[in-house]
Protein backbone atom coordinates (compact mmCIF):
# COMPACT_ATOMS: atom_id res chain seq x y z
CA UNK A 1 0.00 0.00 0.00
CA UNK A 2 1.48 2.88 -1.02
CA UNK A 3 2.21 5.68 1.32
CA UNK A 4 -0.44 8.85 2.01
CA UNK A 5 -3.35 5.74 0.85
CA UNK A 6 -6.34 5.76 2.86
CA UNK A 7 -6.47 2.69 4.73
CA UNK A 8 -9.92 2.75 5.20
CA UNK A 9 -10.24 1.94 1.31
CA UNK A 10 -13.03 4.82 1.83
CA UNK A 11 -14.94 3.28 4.57
CA UNK A 12 -14.33 6.24 7.08
CA UNK A 13 -15.74 9.91 6.72
CA UNK A 14 -12.09 11.06 6.58
CA UNK A 15 -9.08 9.08 5.26
CA UNK A 16 -6.68 7.06 7.44
CA UNK A 17 -3.25 7.63 5.81
CA UNK A 18 -0.30 5.63 5.46
CA UNK A 19 2.99 6.99 6.26
CA UNK A 20 5.40 4.34 5.81
CA UNK A 21 6.69 3.64 2.37
CA UNK A 22 7.17 0.22 1.22
CA UNK A 23 5.85 -1.30 4.08
CA UNK A 24 2.19 -2.37 5.00
CA UNK A 25 0.47 -3.77 7.61
CA UNK A 26 -1.01 -7.68 7.45
CA UNK A 27 -3.71 -7.92 5.56
CA UNK A 28 -6.98 -7.51 7.91
CA UNK A 29 -10.46 -6.91 6.54
CA UNK A 30 -11.32 -3.17 7.09
CA UNK A 31 -14.87 -2.28 9.23
CA UNK A 32 -15.30 0.75 10.56
CA UNK A 33 -18.27 -0.95 13.62
CA UNK A 34 -17.71 -3.81 15.46
CA UNK A 35 -19.82 -7.06 13.85
CA UNK A 36 -20.06 -10.44 15.61
CA UNK A 37 -17.44 -12.84 15.76
CA UNK A 38 -17.07 -16.15 14.81
CA UNK A 39 -19.09 -17.60 17.77
CA UNK A 40 -22.11 -15.31 16.58
CA UNK A 41 -23.15 -14.76 20.16
CA UNK A 42 -23.36 -11.61 20.00
CA UNK A 43 -24.61 -8.76 17.53
CA UNK A 44 -23.73 -5.48 17.95
CA UNK A 45 -25.73 -4.32 15.59
CA UNK A 46 -28.57 -5.19 16.43
CA UNK A 47 -31.40 -2.17 18.06
CA UNK A 48 -32.75 -3.22 21.03
CA UNK A 49 -32.96 0.13 22.29
CA UNK A 50 -36.59 2.36 22.33
CA UNK A 51 -35.85 5.95 20.88
CA UNK A 52 -36.78 9.33 22.08
CA UNK A 53 -39.30 11.44 21.09
CA UNK A 54 -37.67 14.93 21.49
CA UNK A 55 -38.64 16.64 18.50
CA UNK A 56 -36.09 19.26 18.73
CA UNK A 57 -32.85 18.82 16.65
CA UNK A 58 -30.92 18.84 19.60
CA UNK A 59 -31.83 16.77 22.57
CA UNK A 60 -31.26 18.20 25.76
CA UNK A 61 -30.83 16.83 29.82
CA UNK A 62 -33.33 15.71 31.51
CA UNK A 63 -35.61 16.65 28.86
CA UNK A 64 -34.71 13.65 26.59
CA UNK A 65 -34.61 9.80 27.70
CA UNK A 66 -31.43 9.13 26.22
CA UNK A 67 -29.37 11.66 28.62
CA UNK A 68 -31.73 10.74 32.08
CA UNK A 69 -28.77 10.95 33.74
CA UNK A 70 -26.84 14.05 32.38
CA UNK A 71 -25.02 15.63 29.17
CA UNK A 72 -22.51 13.53 28.13
CA UNK A 73 -20.32 15.74 25.55
CA UNK A 74 -20.34 19.69 25.34
CA UNK A 75 -19.57 20.44 21.54
CA UNK A 76 -17.79 17.41 20.19
CA UNK A 77 -15.99 16.83 23.39
CA UNK A 78 -16.96 14.48 26.30
CA UNK A 79 -17.83 16.46 29.87
CA UNK A 80 -14.82 15.21 32.08
CA UNK A 81 -13.99 17.15 35.11
CA UNK A 82 -10.17 16.62 34.55
CA UNK A 83 -7.91 14.72 31.75
CA UNK A 84 -6.95 11.98 34.89
CA UNK A 85 -10.10 11.12 36.49
CA UNK A 86 -11.98 7.82 34.77
CA UNK A 87 -15.42 8.58 33.39
CA UNK A 88 -17.07 6.23 35.35
CA UNK A 89 -20.67 7.58 34.38
CA UNK A 90 -22.68 5.29 31.34
CA UNK A 91 -23.07 7.42 28.35
CA UNK A 92 -26.02 6.46 26.04
CA UNK A 93 -26.25 8.64 22.74
CA UNK A 94 -28.81 9.28 20.89
CA UNK A 95 -30.10 6.00 17.83
CA UNK A 96 -31.57 4.90 15.03
CA UNK A 97 -35.27 5.08 17.01
CA UNK A 98 -34.85 8.33 18.50
CA UNK A 99 -36.93 11.10 16.96
CA UNK A 100 -34.27 13.89 17.34
CA UNK A 101 -32.34 15.22 14.03
CA UNK A 102 -28.72 13.81 12.78
CA UNK A 103 -27.44 17.15 13.96
CA UNK A 104 -28.48 16.14 17.71
CA UNK A 105 -25.35 16.69 19.96
CA UNK A 106 -26.23 13.59 21.73
CA UNK A 107 -24.63 12.14 18.49
CA UNK A 108 -20.66 11.94 18.59
CA UNK A 109 -19.41 8.29 18.83
CA UNK A 110 -21.68 6.87 16.46
CA UNK A 111 -20.45 9.52 13.79
CA UNK A 112 -17.16 7.80 13.34
CA UNK A 113 -13.88 9.06 12.68
CA UNK A 114 -13.62 13.01 11.88
CA UNK A 115 -9.89 13.26 12.46
CA UNK A 116 -6.83 12.99 9.92
CA UNK A 117 -5.13 9.98 11.43
CA UNK A 118 -1.98 8.22 9.85
CA UNK A 119 -0.49 4.79 10.65
CA UNK A 120 3.08 4.29 10.75
CA UNK A 121 5.92 2.06 11.45
CA UNK A 122 7.37 2.83 14.95
CA UNK A 123 10.95 1.60 15.83
CA UNK A 124 10.06 -1.50 18.75
CA UNK A 125 6.59 -1.59 18.45
CA UNK A 126 5.57 -2.35 15.36
CA UNK A 127 2.59 -0.41 13.54
CA UNK A 128 2.01 2.35 15.23
CA UNK A 129 -1.24 5.26 14.91
CA UNK A 130 -0.71 8.80 15.16
CA UNK A 131 -2.18 12.25 14.78
CA UNK A 132 -2.06 14.98 11.78
CA UNK A 133 -3.78 17.51 13.40
CA UNK A 134 -4.19 18.87 16.64
CA UNK A 135 -6.85 17.00 19.04
CA UNK A 136 -8.53 19.38 21.98
CA UNK A 137 -9.13 17.11 25.39
CA UNK A 138 -12.25 15.48 25.49
CA UNK A 139 -12.46 15.10 21.71
CA UNK A 140 -13.44 11.65 20.90
CA UNK A 141 -11.12 10.41 18.49
CA UNK A 142 -11.71 6.95 16.88
CA UNK A 143 -13.14 3.73 18.28
CA UNK A 144 -11.97 0.21 19.18
CA UNK A 145 -13.99 -2.05 16.49
CA UNK A 146 -13.53 -5.63 15.98
CA UNK A 147 -15.25 -8.86 16.33
CA UNK A 148 -17.30 -8.91 19.57
CA UNK A 149 -16.24 -12.58 21.08
CA UNK A 150 -17.97 -14.40 23.74
CA UNK A 151 -15.88 -15.39 26.91
CA UNK A 152 -14.69 -18.73 25.62
CA UNK A 153 -14.00 -17.76 21.95
CA UNK A 154 -11.73 -14.85 23.18
CA UNK A 155 -9.93 -17.48 25.97
CA UNK A 156 -9.47 -19.70 22.69
CA UNK A 157 -7.74 -17.18 21.05
CA UNK A 158 -6.13 -15.55 23.55
CA UNK A 159 -4.53 -19.57 24.39
CA UNK A 160 -3.42 -19.93 20.70
CA UNK A 161 -0.92 -17.09 20.53
CA UNK A 162 2.18 -17.50 20.52
CA UNK A 163 4.36 -15.33 21.99
CA UNK A 164 5.76 -13.94 18.76
CA UNK A 165 2.03 -13.52 18.17
CA UNK A 166 0.60 -9.40 18.50
CA UNK A 167 -2.69 -9.43 21.02
CA UNK A 168 -5.26 -7.24 19.55
CA UNK A 169 -8.13 -9.12 22.10
CA UNK A 170 -9.16 -6.32 24.79
CA UNK A 171 -11.56 -7.49 27.28
CA UNK A 172 -13.89 -4.44 28.97
CA UNK A 173 -15.58 -5.10 32.43
CA UNK A 174 -17.88 -2.88 33.53
CA UNK A 175 -19.44 -2.84 37.33
CA UNK A 176 -23.35 -2.51 36.68
CA UNK A 177 -25.73 -1.06 39.68
CA UNK A 178 -27.46 -3.94 39.83
CA UNK A 179 -24.09 -5.82 41.09
CA UNK A 180 -23.56 -7.80 37.80
CA UNK A 181 -20.33 -7.47 35.94
CA UNK A 182 -20.71 -7.11 31.96
CA UNK A 183 -17.96 -8.22 29.90
CA UNK A 184 -17.26 -7.24 26.28
CA UNK A 185 -14.55 -8.58 24.15
CA UNK A 186 -12.97 -7.15 21.12
CA UNK A 187 -10.76 -8.54 18.74
CA UNK A 188 -9.92 -6.47 15.51
CA UNK A 189 -6.88 -9.12 14.57
CA UNK A 190 -9.28 -10.03 11.69
CA UNK A 191 -11.65 -7.38 11.34
CA UNK A 192 -11.08 -3.96 12.47
CA UNK A 193 -10.32 -0.48 12.01
CA UNK A 194 -8.24 2.07 12.18
CA UNK A 195 -8.31 1.81 16.67
CA UNK A 196 -6.53 -1.79 15.97
CA UNK A 197 -3.06 0.43 15.19
CA UNK A 198 -3.09 1.71 18.75
CA UNK A 199 0.13 0.97 21.06
CA UNK A 200 -0.64 0.38 24.81
CA UNK A 201 1.27 3.40 27.44
CA UNK A 202 1.61 3.45 31.00
CA UNK A 203 0.94 7.34 30.47
CA UNK A 204 -1.27 7.57 27.69
CA UNK A 205 -2.69 10.47 26.21
CA UNK A 206 -6.19 8.95 25.30
CA UNK A 207 -9.22 7.33 27.27
CA UNK A 208 -11.42 4.27 26.63
CA UNK A 209 -15.21 5.23 27.38
CA UNK A 210 -17.61 2.23 26.74
CA UNK A 211 -20.55 4.21 25.10
CA UNK A 212 -23.79 2.34 23.49
CA UNK A 213 -26.09 4.01 20.73
CA UNK A 214 -28.70 1.20 19.71
CA UNK A 215 -28.40 -1.65 22.39
CA UNK A 216 -25.95 -2.38 25.37
CA UNK A 217 -23.37 -4.02 23.24
CA UNK A 218 -20.73 -1.24 24.06
CA UNK A 219 -18.91 0.80 21.40
CA UNK A 220 -15.46 1.46 22.80
CA UNK A 221 -14.72 5.20 22.20
CA UNK A 222 -11.29 6.56 22.84
CA UNK A 223 -10.99 10.23 23.55
CA UNK A 224 -8.39 12.54 24.02
CA UNK A 225 -7.57 12.78 27.86
CA UNK A 226 -5.28 15.78 26.95
CA UNK A 227 -4.45 18.38 24.40
CA UNK A 228 -2.86 16.17 22.09
CA UNK A 229 -0.18 18.49 19.18
CA UNK A 230 -0.10 17.44 15.65
CA UNK A 231 2.32 14.90 15.14
CA UNK A 232 1.84 12.93 18.74
CA UNK A 233 1.62 9.56 19.08
CA UNK A 234 -2.12 8.26 20.19
CA UNK A 235 -1.63 5.49 23.13
CA UNK A 236 -4.01 4.28 25.48
CA UNK A 237 -3.82 1.58 28.71
CA UNK A 238 -4.50 -1.91 27.72
CA UNK A 239 -5.42 -2.44 31.09
CA UNK A 240 -8.80 -0.13 30.85
CA UNK A 241 -7.51 2.09 33.65
CA UNK A 242 -6.40 5.41 32.74
CA UNK A 243 -2.32 4.35 33.95
CA UNK A 244 -1.14 1.17 34.44
CA UNK A 245 0.94 1.92 37.26
CA UNK A 246 3.91 -0.95 38.64
CA UNK A 247 2.79 -3.14 40.79
CA UNK A 248 3.68 -3.20 44.63
CA UNK A 249 6.56 -5.45 46.07
CA UNK A 250 3.78 -8.26 47.28
CA UNK A 251 2.02 -8.30 43.80
CA UNK A 252 5.40 -8.68 42.09
CA UNK A 253 5.73 -11.70 43.66
CA UNK A 254 3.16 -13.73 43.39
CA UNK A 255 3.36 -12.57 39.38
CA UNK A 256 6.75 -14.58 38.60
CA UNK A 257 5.02 -16.77 36.63
CA UNK A 258 2.29 -14.24 34.15
CA UNK A 259 5.13 -12.24 33.93
CA UNK A 260 6.94 -15.18 31.90
CA UNK A 261 3.89 -15.08 29.48
CA UNK A 262 3.59 -11.29 29.84
CA UNK A 263 4.87 -9.42 27.02
CA UNK A 264 7.38 -6.77 27.94
CA UNK A 265 6.50 -2.75 27.09
CA UNK A 266 8.33 -0.18 25.24
CA UNK A 267 6.23 2.85 25.85
CA UNK A 268 9.38 4.78 27.07
CA UNK A 269 7.22 6.31 29.79
CA UNK A 270 8.69 7.15 33.57
CA UNK A 271 6.11 5.48 35.12
CA UNK A 272 6.62 2.33 32.67
CA UNK A 273 5.67 -1.17 34.28
CA UNK A 274 7.88 -3.04 32.14
CA UNK A 275 5.39 -4.89 30.82
CA UNK A 276 1.74 -5.06 28.81
CA UNK A 277 -0.81 -5.42 31.37
CA UNK A 278 -2.83 -9.29 30.35
CA UNK A 279 -6.05 -10.51 31.55
CA UNK A 280 -5.13 -13.85 33.71
CA UNK A 281 -8.68 -15.06 33.02
CA UNK A 282 -8.16 -15.39 29.47
CA UNK A 283 -5.73 -18.30 30.46
CA UNK A 284 -7.60 -20.03 33.30
CA UNK A 285 -9.20 -23.15 33.00
CA UNK A 286 -12.75 -23.49 32.47
CA UNK A 287 -13.83 -24.36 35.73
CA UNK A 288 -11.50 -21.66 36.85
CA UNK A 289 -13.33 -19.42 34.40
CA UNK A 290 -16.86 -20.42 35.65
CA UNK A 291 -16.04 -19.83 39.32
CA UNK A 292 -14.48 -16.07 38.71
CA UNK A 293 -17.74 -15.01 36.91
CA UNK A 294 -20.12 -16.40 40.17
Amino acid sequence: MAAGADLSGGLEPVAVAMGSRGEAPPAFQYSPDSVAGADGDIDPTEITFPGCSCLTSSCVAPICSCLCRGAHYQGLCLRTAAAEEEYSRPVFECNTMCQCGESCQNRVVQRGLQLRLEVFKTEKKGWGLRTLEFIAQGRFVCEYAGEVLGFNEARRRIQAQTPKDPNYIIAVREHLHSGRVMETFVDPTYVGNVGRFLNHSCEPNLVMVPVRVDSMVPKLALFAATDISAGEELSYDYSGRFHNLPRTKREQTSAEEENRLRKPCYCGSHTCASFLPWDSSLFSTPEAAAGSSL
